[in-house]
């Protein structure tokens, strides 16, 4: 699902890009002048290996459900935690690439929400709320 795969490039250290629009069951990816010829090809590296861990599920290698994918973005917080109940490694989890461990990770402050639930119910907080 386009879902999966963008909460997974969050992983791989990249800003997920926009899904469904304007088509359907997509990703849109929008390279700026300002972005190297280096990090483009990561983020293609990135691709690449995520399919690699689509087809992990495919084959039956990686659970349908408790994997890298279904379960990204993985934050700091989960990482570290005591307690890691999934059927693979942090490892995997926070580093899937060998650049993260020489250029540094962005973590993910908040790991998967209810997405179709916060476009339905939408929740305005004003200033007035923060002050007094």
């Amino acid at each position: 699902v386009e879902e999966d795969i963008a909460k997974r490039l969050q992983d791989y250290g990249f800003h997920a890009p926009t899904m469904s629009w304007p088509v359907p069951h997509s990703l849109m990816i929008e390279p700026t002048e300002s972005e190297s010829k280096d990090e483009c090809d990561r983020l293609c590296d990135a691709f690449i290996a995520i399919k690699g861990e689509v087809d992990k599920i495919a084959s039956g290698e990686w659970d349908m459900n408790d994997n890298p994918l279904k379960n990204a973005p993985h934050t700091q917080g989960m990482v570290m935690a005591d307690e890691w109940s999934h059927s693979y490694s942090r490892q995997v989890a926070a580093f899937p690439a060998p650049w993260l461990k020489t250029r540094g990770k962005h973590w993910p402050t908040v790991g998967r929400i209810n997405n179709p639930y916060g476009d339905r119910n939408l929740q305005v907080t004003t200033l007035d709320e923060f002050v007094g």
